[in-house]
């Protein structure tokens, strides 16, 4: 299902900006509120997994940068978006979580493995 506010034939736009990424559901409703056109499509079963993949990415980077506790928000909103498109539970996750956790710790020692001498 397109967005079908497509610019029409003759109309004079002074750029075109191609962005080719998932977003969220109320940005085309924005992006009329001010002025311009979005063009849009529904991603089918696949294509929506392979861009949440991204989109966990991409806001994982953006918190990595900016430290920004509301970039973090958005983590976890894709989180969420991941956890109900797979059909786990945050108990499911948690709980593997937690496993791995007791098997080999979590973080809060620091410490950064700088490299490892191997026996021959």
């Amino acid at each position: 299902m397109a967005d079908g506010d497509g610019p029409a034939e003759g109309d004079d736009w002074r750029s075109v900006t191609e962005y080719d990424k998932l977003v969220r559901d109320e940005i085309p409703r924005i992006v009329r509120e001010d002025g311009d056109v979005p063009e849009t499509h529904v991603a089918d079963d696949a294509e929506y997994e392979r861009r949440l993949r991204e989109k966990l990415v991409e806001e994982a980077e953006e918190f990595a940068e900016s430290g920004d506790a509301a970039e973090l928000g958005d983590v976890l909103d894709v989180v969420d978006a991941v956890l109900a498109n797979a059909e786990y539970s945050r108990e499911q996750v948690e709980a593997l979580r937690a496993e791995k956790a007791a098997a080999r710790g979590g973080f809060a020692d620091r410490i950064v493995l700088d490299r490892v001498r191997e026996r021959s």
